[in-house]
């Protein structure tokens, strides 16, 4: 019963409440409509405040950007530009972003810069070979640009020259390129230039010999490396040796030949544009040993020569009348050598040598009675030729040789004499 009055206060005051409330709503959204209104003027006026025209530059290339960014790094985020530390951004990449101002961002390469034939690697952020020469020209450092990597492929990061032709030397044979704003390799590939992995290939400034001319030269060195091969003969020595078996009188003689040594030379021959530029001693080494020549001579004396056995009785008294009358008869027919041929064994011996003639000289080194050869003759005390001596002289001196060395001097008529 109580609960009934508590049920119509709450619902009366629910009711007032959503009277009051449909009251009040009209002038709410008048009010928020009004504010509405006024609001958005205010925010496009602000709107319109933060809007930017500007221009990125990016390495060249040209692009119109409208854009709400504060800083210049925010713009090149929104253009998904990315710059390194090695990059150059101007403004700078925290400055405050201005309307129509121009974004410029040059990215930087690493150039192989020779100074004095020393290189070095420097990141430059020029647009081009020719403004990055330049820009190096003020510099203490100047120098050339090298390629990057092996000259058979041959790269330089960067256009030679957007503005200019070219020169392009090869071999120390110079064109020149219209068309400079190409790259290295685009250059080599349109003008069919070869190159291999010798080749040298360097890029600098040149002045312009008149307006227009080239500012920028790619030269490439045509470089042949060849080896060359040389030989040198090494003379062969001669070495003698003594023979204690052979004897003295019998000279020397070769017991083997000698033969010339070979010794080769190899060189790396570096020419570049067809000049000579080194040469590099590669190898130096004997591919052949000489061969001595041996030349023995000997040291053996020969033995005095035996006495001949004497004759007996009635061979003597024979021998002897023989001998006389060999003697008579010598005397009377004399010779050009002066002396007969002697009688006894060394008649007959004489007779088989040389036919009884003391001055027997057949032209084959041999001479006289016995038929000395010359050292022969003169080992045993003779002088000049044994032809001119007397058959006496010959006789003694074929005795003094049959004494140090026996009837085998005269092997032939000796074993034919029974001699031997």
């Amino acid at each position: 019963m109580s609960a009934e009055p508590a049920t119509e206060q709450t619902a009366g005051a629910a009711a007032a409440a959503t009277a009051l409330r449909r009251r009040r709503w009209p002038l709410i959204t008048m009010v928020v409509a009004l504010s509405m209104v006024v609001a958005g003027g205010v925010s496009f006026a602000v709107v319109e405040q933060l809007r930017k025209d500007v221009t990125l530059d990016v390495d060249g290339e040209l692009v119109s950007v409208t854009t709400y960014a504060d800083t210049v790094d925010d713009v090149l985020a929104e253009e998904n530009v990315r710059v390194g530390s090695n990059d150059e951004v101007t403004p700078a990449a925290g400055d405050e972003l201005r309307d129509g101002a121009v974004v410029e961002v040059r990215y930087g390469r690493e150039l192989t810069v020779e100074t004095d034939g020393e290189e070095q690697d420097v990141w430059v952020t020029a647009l081009d070979a020719a403004g990055a020469l330049a820009a190096r020209a003020t510099r203490a450092d100047q120098g050339r640009l090298g390629p990057a990597g092996a000259a058979a492929r041959a790269t330089l990061p960067i256009r030679l020259d957007a503005e200019q032709p070219v020169a392009l030397v090869v071999g120390g044979d110079e064109t020149v390129v219209d068309d400079g704003a190409t790259t290295l390799s685009e250059l080599f590939e349109a003008e069919s230039v070869e190159i291999d992995a010798d080749d040298r290939v360097h890029v600098d400034r040149i002045e312009a010999a008149a307006p227009g001319d080239p500012t920028v030269r790619v030269v490439v060195q045509v470089v042949d490396v060849e080896k060359v091969t040389k030989t040198k003969k090494i003379a062969f020595d001669t070495v003698t040796k003594k023979d204690p078996d052979r004897y003295s009188d019998k000279g020397s003689t070769v017991s083997r030949e000698g033969k010339d040594g070979e010794r080769t030379i190899v060189k790396r021959v570096t020419r570049v544009d067809g000049e000579v530029e080194s040469r590099e001693k590669v190898s130096n080494k004997v591919t052949t040993k000489p061969v001595d020549e041996i030349v023995v001579t000997g040291t053996k004396e020969r033995p005095e020569p035996e006495p001949a056995p004497a004759d007996s009785g009635s061979s003597s008294s024979s021998s002897s009348g023989s001998s006389s009358s060999s003697s008579s008869s010598s005397g009377s027919s004399g010779g050009s050598s002066g002396g007969s041929a002697p009688a006894g064994v060394w008649g007959q011996l004489a007779q088989c040598e040389s036919g009884g003639n003391p001055s027997t000289n057949t032209g084959n080194g041999y001479y006289g009675l016995y038929q000395f050869s010359l050292p022969t003759w003169q080992a045993v005390g003779g002088s000049g030729l044994p032809s001119d001596a007397s058959a006496a002289e010959q006789t003694k001196r074929a005795k003094i040789l049959q004494q140090r060395s026996g009837w085998g001097q005269w092997p032939h008529c000796a074993s034919k004499l029974g001699l031997l």
